[in-house]
C-alpha cells in the first residue's frame, strides 16, 4: 500500500493558485495590450505562460512534478517570463507601474518550493522571484519591496505548514504502529498466559513439592516464568522516524527471578545505535554477575533520565571485587571488563564508576551525556 502524502491538499492549493493567477495574467494582457510597445510579443508570452501553467498544474496534481528539479525550473521559467516585460511594456507603462506581463502569476513558485522543501526553500524562492521583479522594473520601488516581503512571507508560512503536516502524519503513523503492536502483544500475552505460563507455574509448584533435583528444576522454571512475564509486560521496542528508540523496554526484558529492572514511566528516547550499545553493556554487566557474584546473588538495574544525561546503575549483592583485581586481569590479557563495559562507555563519550568491596557487592554507574564533547565523539543525541 502506497504511503499517502500529508501535503497533497497543499499541492492541490498550489495548482488552484496557478490557475487563478493565470486568469489575472490573461485579464492584464487583454486590458493593457493596446499600450504595449510590442503587443504581439505580449500575446506570445501569454501563450507560453498558458503552456507552462498547464504543465505545472498537471505535474503537481499527478505528483511527478513534486521534485526539486521541476519546482526550481518553475522558479527559473517564471522569472524569465517575467523579465520579458522589459521588451513588452512601453516606457510609459513602466513609469506608471503597470502590471508586468506575469502579474500575480509569478507568486506561485515560492509556494511550490515551500510545500516541497519547507520554510527555507520557500523564502529562497521568494527572494529569487523578488530579484527578478526588481530587474524587470529596473528600480527598487515601494511596490517591488512590498512584493518581496509578500513573496518571502508566503513562502515561510506555507513552508511551516508543510513541515507541520509531514510531522503530524509521521506521528499519527507511529501511533498507529504502536497501537497495532500493543494489540498484537496483548493477544500473544493472553495466549502465553493460557499455555506456557500455566505450565511453568505448575512445574515450579510440583517441583517444590517433590524436592531434591526437582526443586532445582522448579527454581529454573520460576526464573523463566518471571522472565517471560517481564517480556510480555514490556512495551514493544520500536524505532521512530528520526532513528531513535526507547531504552526502557530493551532493559525491562532482562528482568528475571534474580534481576530486577526499574525504568522511568516515560520513554527514554535515544538513537537506535546508542540503545543497542547500552543494552549490550548492561547485558555484559549482568553476565558478570552470574559468573563472579556467587550463587544466589541478586542484581538490580536502574535507568534514570536526567535530561542532559542518561544514568544506568547495575548493582548486585554478591561477593564483590577485590582491590586491584580488574587491573591484574587487564595486565594478564583478560580484557572482558575493559573492552565490553569501559570500552563501550568510552566510545559513547560517557563516564563509568565502580563501587565494590569484598563481600559488599558491586555497583556500576554509567553516565552518558546527550551533547557531544569537544572532540565530537558520538554521544546520546549526537552524531558520529
Amino acid at each position: 500500500m502506497q504511503k499517502s502524502d500529508a501535503t497533497t491538499p497543499l499541492w492541490s492549493s498550489v495548482a488552484i493558485l496557478r490557475l487563478v493567477t493565470f486568469g489575472f495574467a490573461v485579464a492584464a494582457v487583454i486590458v493593457h495590450h493596446d499600450q504595449y510597445q510590442r503587443p504581439t510579443l505580449g500575446w506570445v508570452v501569454l501563450g507560453l505562460i498558458a503552456v507552462w501553467t498547464a504543465f505545472t498544474v498537471t505535474a503537481y496534481l499527478l505528483k511527478f512534478g513534486r521534485r526539486v528539479a521541476v519546482v526550481w525550473t518553475d522558479v527559473a521559467v517564471t522569472c524569465a517570463l517575467m523579465y520579458t516585460s522589459v521588451w513588452i511594456l512601453s516606457p510609459q507603462q513602466m513609469d506608471e507601474i503597470a502590471p508586468l506581463i506575469t502579474t500575480v502569476w509569478a507568486s506561485e513558485p515560492p509556494i511550490a518550493a515551500a510545500v516541497l522543501n519547507g520554510r527555507t526553500a520557500g523564502v529562497l524562492a521568494g527572494i529569487a522571484v523578488a530579484i527578478a521583479t526588481g530587474f524587470s522594473r529596473g528600480a527598487l520601488t515601494t511596490d517591488v519591496t512590498r512584493d518581496a516581503v509578500l513573496l518571502m512571507g508566503s513562502g515561510f508560512v506555507v513552508g511551516l505548514a508543510s513541515v507541520t503536516a509531514r510531522r503530524a502524519q509521521e506521528r499519527m503513523a507511529q501511533a498507529a504502529r504502536a497501537e497495532a503492536a500493543t494489540a498484537e502483544r496483548e493477544r500473544l500475552a493472553r495466549s502465553i498466559h493460557d499455555s506456557v505460563l500455566q505450565v511453568l507455574a505448575r512445574v515450579r509448584k510440583r517441583g517444590n513439592e517433590l524436592g531434591g533435583e526437582a526443586a532445582e528444576l522448579a527454581r529454573l522454571a520460576g526464573e523463566q516464568e518471571v522472565a517471560l512475564r517481564s517480556l510480555v509486560a514490556a512495551a514493544p521496542p520500536e524505532s521512530t522516524a528520526d532513528g531513535t528508540a526507547d531504552l526502557g523496554p530493551r532493559l525491562q526484558v532482562m528482568a528475571t527471578g534474580t534481576v530486577q529492572v526499574s525504568v522511568p514511566g516515560t520513554p527514554v528516547q535515544l538513537p537506535e545505535s546508542i540503545v543497542t550499545e547500552l543494552t549490550s553493556l548492561v547485558s555484559e554487566a549482568l553476565l558478570n554477575v552470574v559468573k563472579h557474584a556467587g550463587d544466589g546473588a541478586n542484581a538490580w538495574v536502574l535507568l534514570e533520565d536526567l535530561g542532559d544525561e542518561v544514568v544506568i546503575s547495575v548493582r548486585d549483592d554478591g561477593a564483590g571485587i577485590q582491590a586491584g583485581r580488574l587491573d591484574q586481569a587487564a595486565s594478564d590479557g583478560r580484557m572482558g571488563v575493559a573492552r565490553s563495559i569501559r570500552g563501550r562507555v568510552a566510545d559513547l563519550g560517557g563516564t563509568i564508576t565502580l563501587e565494590t568491596a569484598p563481600g559488599a557487592g558491586t555497583e556500576w554507574e554509567i553516565r552518558i551525556p546527550r551533547e557531544p564533547d569537544k572532540k565530537g565523539r558520538h554521544k546520546v543525541g549526537g552524531a558520529r
